[in-house]
């Protein structure tokens, strides 16, 4: 079986996307007619043997997230929780967080996908690509080409073009290192979290041997448990057998700013005739 995680982030984040944000949650925010959210959750429920989904984010559970969760259970048919992390823990220090629910019941691998993105989400073919690359155990990023001055604003993977493996990978460099990048959608099998353990506990002794003398940090950043996939994770895999890129042609966004939402939501809208044509409205007397 398999289940997908979706990492939502939380309020502290997301000024760009001011002022969209004020009036509702970002990833609750309509692209091409529905919450951000509903079209990475609508892919995930159609990949065969999915049994749960899990939102991680540190939102305050409201009445606008869960009737929101609510509606997409009774849809989709499927298990849909939020799971609330207590600061900003980044993305591989949310999913550590909560590992026990994420392989209780045992998935064979899940999914992750960032919440602030727009994609075909090609789920199933990563799946199939996971199978007949590398080893049973490997990790897979969906990744996209871009032009070489866009490429430095995204994470920058390095493959071996025969064999798909991810030998280098430099989150957003200061030199152009390669025009394939990072999606920010990621299929994992549950061994991904001895790798971010082995980070985990590194931290904690950096912390004793180095301990913060100021403040607090309010964005937790001072916690062992904050701790980047892309960053931490993705570099010192790289070149190790584990970790591979699947590249996808078909369209992918990242929604930062309001302006990218617009952007977004002509991609969605361009599909809506094969995948949804009753979202589009109909040419008709007295009609658009």
């Amino acid at each position: 079986m398999l289940k997908a995680v979706i990492l939502i982030g939380g309020p502290q984040k997301g000024t760009r996307f001011r002022p969209l944000s004020f009036e509702v949650p970002k990833p609750l925010f309509p692209v091409a007619g529905v919450a951000m959210l509903q079209h990475h959750i609508e892919a995930c429920a159609k990949v065969p043997n999915m049994k749960e989904i899990l939102l991680i984010g540190f939102y305050q559970p409201n009445e606008e997230l869960n009737r929101f969760l609510f509606n997409a259970q009774q849809e989709f048919k499927i298990s849909i929780r939020y799971l609330q992390e207590y600061a900003a823990l980044g993305t591989g220090g949310g999913i550590y967080h909560f590992r026990d629910q994420i392989v209780s019941g045992s998935p064979e691998a899940f999914y992750v996908l960032n919440a602030d993105v727009c994609s075909a989400f090609p789920l199933a073919e990563m799946l199939s690509f996971q199978k007949e690359h590398g080893e049973p155990n490997s990790f897979v990023i969906l990744g996209t080409t871009a032009n070489r001055k866009q490429s430095m604003n995204y994470g920058c993977i390095v493959e071996n073009e025969t064999t798909k493996e991810v030998l280098h990978y430099v989150e957003k460099p200061s030199t152009f290192v390669s025009d394939i990048i990072n999606c920010g959608i990621y299929l994992f099998t549950p061994e991904i979290f001895q790798h971010i353990g082995a980070v985990f506990q590194k931290n904690q002794q950096d912390m004793l041997l180095y301990p913060y003398d100021g403040e607090e940090p309010t964005n937790g950043w001072h916690r062992a448990e904050a701790i980047r996939l892309e960053q931490d994770i993705f570099t010192a895999l790289a070149g190790q057998g584990k970790l591979y890129v699947y590249k996808t042609l078909s369209f992918w966004s990242q929604i930062k700013s309001a302006g990218s939402a617009i952007y977004a939501s002509r991609l969605y809208l361009n599909q809506y005739h094969t995948t949804h044509p009753e979202r589009l409205a109909t040419i008709k007397e007295g009609g658009a």
